[in-house]
């Protein structure tokens, strides 16, 4: 019992943020696009994904704003996180990337350039979270 236990734990927290022009590796679990716009010159079968959550994406208005500054991206952090736990639609997306998280491992795919200041990176603290 306790092994079983210990192996969902695991899985929970097996959660990685990757570029959706890299290559689909072996070891990815569940690929999943959390940006709300679909990447530019990237097909559909060469993005090799098992889901698109758009819902799980800041808001255009939140995602103008930051324009991948870094020096805003506590900021963003923030507000992204509010908008995940205030909005039915994006709480409801992450509690659905959060049951796929239990399950598998899951990869969250942007097109951002610089994933670490990303909200795919924000998404998984978030799912790192108990």
């Amino acid at each position: 019992m306790d092994l079983e236990v210990d192996v969902a734990a695991k899985r929970a927290h097996d959660v990685r943020v990757g570029r959706v022009y890299e290559p689909a590796g072996t070891a990815e679990g569940c690929r999943v696009l959390v940006d709300r716009i679909w990447p530019r010159g990237l097909s559909k079968e060469s993005a090799a994904l098992d889901e698109w959550c758009k819902d799980v994406a800041p808001s255009t208005e939140l995602r103008r704003w930051y324009g991948h500054d870094p020096e805003k991206f506590p900021e963003f952090s923030r507000r992204y996180r509010a908008e995940l736990h205030d909005d039915a639609v994006h709480a409801e997306a992450l509690l659905h990337l959060r049951s796929v998280a239990e399950r598998r491992p899951l990869t969250l795919l942007t097109a951002t350039k610089d994933c670490d200041i990303s909200a795919a990176a924000v998404l998984r603290t978030e799912l790192e979270r108990r």
